[in-house]
């Protein structure tokens, strides 16, 4: 059994993942594990060293030694790699099918299962993924699977990278989100699905606030809170 409450949150790129897990976390006062900033950060940390996203082997090796960190407090959201703030760095487009494909190893997955853990387990905390209910933490009292419809994915994941000054085309867009849903949804390891026991719920035509208030209410009643 976890020592504090924990929400899991999964489901498929450009649902309001990472979005909704911050507000929801900053909300009910818990902490933000963002598991896709970790596996981003192998995917910018393996390209520093010239490592081959294709390369499982040398790629869980990477992973036993990353150095990554989550600032807290005052730098909530902020993710550094040894000494580098790459907060930024890990969020382009190139990354983001780089994340996707480190991901799909059982070498790395499984040497970064353990850390994952390890994080969840040292306060209230909200968990972002894609396989937190599924295996990361399958006994989480709380278990979330956002969705929306592929439009709307596309539009955010758009609206997203051009406000980080990334300029992007709305098919392109959708096309790499597509790609990502395919490696996601058909890697043997960990694939990307719903928890038989979460809560489905789809994002589509709901506001940030409309989304934040719903969550909330279903947290405090879950978890007592």
């Amino acid at each position: 059994m976890l020592p504090y409450p924990v929400i899991a949150i999964d489901g498929p790129a450009g649902a309001g993942k990472s979005t909704v897990a911050r507000a929801l976390a900053r909300r009910l006062g818990f902490f933000l594990l963002d598991t896709g900033a970790i596996y981003r950060s192998l995917a910018l940390f393996a390209e520093q060293q010239g490592v081959s996203w294709a390369d499982g082997p040398r790629l869980g090796s990477l992973a036993e030694q990353l150095p990554i960190r989550f600032g807290r407090g005052d730098e909530d959201g902020v993710v550094y790699l040894a000494d580098q703030t790459v907060t930024t760095a890990i969020r382009t487009p190139e990354v983001s099918l780089g994340a996707s494909q480190v991901s799909a190893h059982p070498e790395v997955r499984s040497m970064l299962l353990g850390l994952q853990r390890q994080l969840s387990r040292s306060g209230p905390c909200v968990v972002e993924g894609r396989d937190i209910g599924t295996v990361v933490l399958p006994d989480a009292p709380l278990k979330i699977f956002l969705t929306a419809s592929p439009e709307v994915r596309a539009q955010r994941r758009q609206k997203e990278l051009e406000a980080r000054g990334v300029r992007a085309d709305v098919s392109d867009t959708r096309r790499e989100q597509e790609e990502r849903d395919r490696r996601d949804l058909t890697r043997a390891t960990a694939p990307l699905k719903c928890a038989d026991d979460a809560v489905l719920f789809d994002t589509s035509d709901r506001s940030l606030e409309q989304v934040i208030d719903d969550l909330a209410i279903i947290a405090q009643t879950r978890l007592s809170l």
